[in-house]
């Protein structure tokens, strides 16, 4: 017979059972995923990939390491004294050089041309002030000889004046007649006063004109010389004692009026020059001890010159070396500089992870004694050196810390090491 079947019954199988199916699903879910991150909660890395670094107690040295170059203290470019075409270069780079060497000869036809024009015309102001001078000589004199003749007028004037005078009394002459001859002497007084300010004014006027003249011999002269020495600098020698260095100027370029030429340096004083990263370069004070290798040997110097501005990201100091260079020394030889900021007497410290800051909070694998599994901690860093930091708190004596690059481990608190 058949049987009645309830409503629940004829219902599907996956609506009556979906609970129990969600909830199997659902626990299959959470086991592939503990699975998951089972492989996932601990990657390993080889022992030998890996930096591993013992935290040390003790002293640490903070210092900076800089690279440069060795540059002379004394150096001088040789710049062209007028524009010109370069016709020979006469001694190459590297050779010894003395004041008088020539190292370049120029080729300039208009300052040859220049110097014959300032010769002609200082040889014609030269004769224009002789000529002016015996002029205003001959001139002067006949105002001397003007001056001298009414000298002589006014005294005869004046002793016929006087003898009027005297007849006059004894009554020889006239009172009209003595009268005449004292206002001609007046006159012949009045006459000679204005010659003598006369002949004054014009000795003044010679002294100008004279002056004037010279003026113009001594403009010639200076342009004289200038011609000169734009003629004499299409030879250009070394000024100085030393190593030629450099010369940037190549026969048939046309060069102008105090492009450089070439460089002289003196290679028996020399300095270092380094360049410090910026973010480095506030710990830098005047005076402070620096090593520098020249892969040869390593000279002690100090600090002499800190630049005031920041280039490519960089400072540059100058290192002024207290002690003789190792043989090989030379201008631009490549050297290291360890600058010396202190010592830290009793600090943890360990070697200098990538991107490890000074006075800042990062973390760290942390490898305990004969253990294979490394512990992220959280480590507080102190003062940094070029190659060690100081740890102010996170570490002990003795533990071993995985200084190498771990981001690719941020999101895991174990580190396995095979």
């Amino acid at each position: 017979m058949d049987i009645a079947k309830s409503p629940a019954a004829r219902r599907p199988f996956w609506k009556r059972h979906r609970l129990a199916l969600a909830a199997a699903a659902g626990l299959a879910l959470c086991g592939v995923a503990a699975l998951w991150n089972l492989g996932q909660a601990m990657p390993s890395v080889a022992r030998t990939q890996v930096w591993i670094d013992d935290a040390r107690r003790g002293p640490m040295q903070v210092e900076i390491r800089a690279s440069g170059t060795l540059v002379p203290k004394d150096i001088r470019w040789i710049t062209a004294g007028t524009t010109a075409t370069v016709q020979q270069v006469v001694v190459l780079p590297g050779a010894r050089v003395e004041p008088d060497t020539v190292v370049l000869r120029l080729f300039n036809p208009a300052a040859a041309a220049n110097l014959g024009k300032a010769e002609a015309a200082l040889a014609g102001a030269e004769a224009d002030v002789a000529a002016k001078r015996t002029a205003l000589t001959s001139e002067l004199l006949d105002h001397e000889s003007t001056l001298a003749e009414a000298e002589s007028t006014f005294r005869i004037n004046q002793m016929k004046a006087d003898a009027s005078v005297l007849g006059e009394q004894k009554g020889v002459i006239s009172r009209l007649e003595a009268r005449q001859a004292t206002i001609t002497a007046d006159q012949n007084r009045q006459l000679l006063e204005i010659q003598r300010k006369r002949f004054a004014a014009f000795r003044q006027n010679v002294q100008a004109q004279i002056r004037a003249s010279e003026a113009q011999r001594d403009g010639a002269r200076s342009a004289l010389e200038i011609a000169r020495q734009e003629a004499a600098s299409l030879v250009v020698v070394a000024g100085i004692s030393g190593i030629l260095q450099q010369v940037v100027a190549e026969p048939g370029q046309q060069v102008a009026a105090g492009a450089n030429l070439a460089r002289v340096a003196r290679p028996e004083a020399l300095l270092a020059r380094l360049s410090v990263p910026e973010v480095q370069a506030k710990d830098l004070v005047l005076g402070l001890p620096v090593n520098i290798d020249t892969h040869n040997g390593v000279v002690e110097g100090r600090i002499g010159r800190i630049d005031p501005a920041v280039r490519d990201g960089s400072v540059a100091i100058d290192v002024e070396l207290a002690s003789k260079l190792p043989p090989g020394a030379r201008p631009d030889l490549s050297v290291d500089g360890r600058i010396v900021l202190g010592l830290q007497k009793d600090v943890v410290s360990i070697g200098r992870p990538p991107l490890a800051a000074p006075n800042s909070v990062s973390s760290l694998f942390v490898l305990p004694a004969g253990a294979d599994v490394a512990r992220r901690t959280s480590v507080t860093y102190g003062a940094a050196s070029s190659d060690r930091i100081a740890v102010l708190a996170g570490l002990r004596n003795g533990d071993r810390v995985i200084l190498s690059d771990t981001s690719q481990w941020n999101q895991f608190e174990a580190l396995r090491i095979r």
